[in-house]
């Protein structure tokens, strides 16, 4: 896995008070929290839509009664990306361990439920147990990326889906160069 010295422009949904907040100053970019929900496909972090503005701002209005959406120069660093296959085979190796120590404390697995499999507890955990564990052998990442296929089809028989995008979980708020408000 190499260091990923490259910068993407990513699209973050949020309330409108807390992009005022970062765009004036009041609020740090050291201070931008981390989604740590059970559900959270790529982990924990600060969530990213890459190329993709609208998809965010979408996003946000279903979540918020005043959406905005922050662009943020992200410096991807060292980057679990997810498509690349060495790092895909880590985390075949940690869903053994995870289903080992669920079985092991006699619980149940987590799924990946709701419309589309849009809340991915089972990723989350597995993904969460991949970089706890590579962090116990002093390897760290900075960034998690991944591309999800979502929606429906484009057309009959297509490959493409209609809401098929990337999305990048920000765990070092350091790769956060800058932000501004994006033109929709």
């Amino acid at each position: 896995m190499e260091r990923f010295a490259r910068t993407i422009i990513g699209y973050h949904g949020c309330e409108k008070a807390f992009a005022e907040g970062v765009l004036l100053g009041r609020t740090s970019i050291a201070q931008w929290q981390p989604s740590q929900n059970v559900w959270d496909w790529l982990g924990h972090g600060i969530y990213f839509w890459e190329h993709s503005p609208r998809r965010a701002l979408r996003w946000a209005q279903e979540h918020y009664a005043e959406p905005a959406v922050l662009g943020a120069v992200v410096q991807l660093g060292k980057c679990f990306d997810l498509m690349d296959e060495s790092v895909t085979a880590l985390l075949a190796d940690s869903y053994t361990r995870v289903v080992n120590a669920f079985a092991q404390h006699g619980q149940q697995l987590p799924d990946n439920v709701g419309a589309g499999g849009k809340l991915r507890k089972l990723d989350c955990v597995v993904i969460n147990e991949c970089l706890q564990h590579l962090a116990q052998q002093n390897i760290e990442y900075d960034t998690v990326r991944g591309a999800f296929l979502e929606g429906d089809p484009v057309y009959p028989g297509a490959g493409f889906s209609t809401e098929t995008h990337i999305q990048l979980a920000v765990r070092n708020s350091t790769c956060l160069l800058g932000v501004f408000l994006p033109n929709l």
